[in-house]
């Protein structure tokens, strides 16, 4: 692991206080070539965790608030007519950047969400009949209110199949608050903080992933995850092939987040849960009886036999 991705890790944990699982998390995804879905109530750092991660890495940030008047246009840009020139000139919209943050997806309407989608999977932008490549490193963060539904225009669940993770953001611990509160009030806090690598650094850490080991004993073990999901009475949809690319995927990142270029049953049993949790829908009567979908992704990931 190159010494730059141990320092990035250590000043993220430093700035972001009481979140180092979803930190890592967040990271994992972004170093797999993924999109995370994040969730949790207002105020518990959503934000600045995206924009710290974008700062850390050297790379351009850009913020879009959803609203339900939002087209589609807003996010990937338009063309307009250049009076003075006597010619038409495309304006390129916030998604043309490496670090986007989604803030409140679900506040805005269909269309306007597939707009976003579209690109996160082709890695491209038509504008007006011409396509524009999207920025090598491009890294999707939407996030969404758990507490109001009202005027909210939810995400089909194949469309939160796009996203590698979905992490659930709670609260830190009351010491790890008090000191957050007591930085921001003694006025300690920066609002921004110095790149640790750049774009070149990070597309090589990429690579070195792609070297990571998966044996075909760990693939096996995340198939068995995957296809037990649908054929488990509590789960009415099981998850997608798309969500075992993505386990795998994920626990490279995470094997190599953590020293090693071997994936371990244990890695894919930390990445599992938020790589399905938005990909698998709970039957009614589960539901009904107020099971959480963690608890149901934890008991059938211990269900299965850990090969050796």
């Amino acid at each position: 692991m190159k010494p730059e991705i141990t320092s990035l890790m250590e000043k993220y944990e430093e700035r972001i206080v009481g979140q180092s699982t979803n930190l890592k998390l967040l990271l994992s995804s972004i170093l797999a070539g993924g999109h995370v879905l994040i969730e949790g109530v207002p105020g518990t750092g959503k934000t600045q965790m995206v924009k710290t991660l974008s700062q850390l890495l050297g790379g351009s940030f850009n913020r879009i608030q959803f609203t339900p008047d939002l087209l589609p246009s807003d996010i990937t840009g338009s063309t307009i007519y250049n009076m003075k020139d006597s010619s038409f000139q495309t304006i390129k919209g916030p998604i043309f950047t490496n670090v986007l943050l989604a803030d409140e997806i679900n506040r805005t309407p269909a269309k306007t969400q597939a707009a976003l989608l579209e690109a996160m999977e082709e890695k491209q932008v038509t504008i007006q009949g011409a396509t524009y490549p999207l920025e090598e490193v491009f890294f999707v963060v939407a996030t969404q209110n758990p507490i109001e539904f009202e005027g909210t225009y939810p995400l089909p669940e194949a469309q939160q199949d796009r996203f590698l993770f979905k992490l659930d953001i709670d609260f830190p611990s009351f010491e790890e608050e008090k000191n957050v509160l007591k930085q921001v009030i003694e006025n300690h806090y920066a609002e921004s903080v110095g790149a640790v690598l750049d774009m070149e650094t990070f597309l090589s850490i990429r690579r070195e992933i792609g070297d990571v080991t998966l044996s075909d004993a760990v693939l096996d073990y995340i198939m068995q995850i995957v296809r037990k999901t649908r054929e488990t009475e509590s789960i009415r949809f099981g998850a997608s092939t798309r969500a075992a690319i993505s386990i795998g995927k994920a626990g490279r990142a995470w094997a190599y987040l953590s020293g090693r270029d071997y994936v371990t049953p244990d890695d894919i049993k930390i990445v599992a849960r938020p790589a399905l949790r938005h990909r698998i829908q709970l039957s009614p009567h589960v539901e009904l009886e107020g099971v959480a979908i963690d608890q149901v992704i934890q008991e059938l990931v211990g269900s299965i036999p850990v090969p050796r």
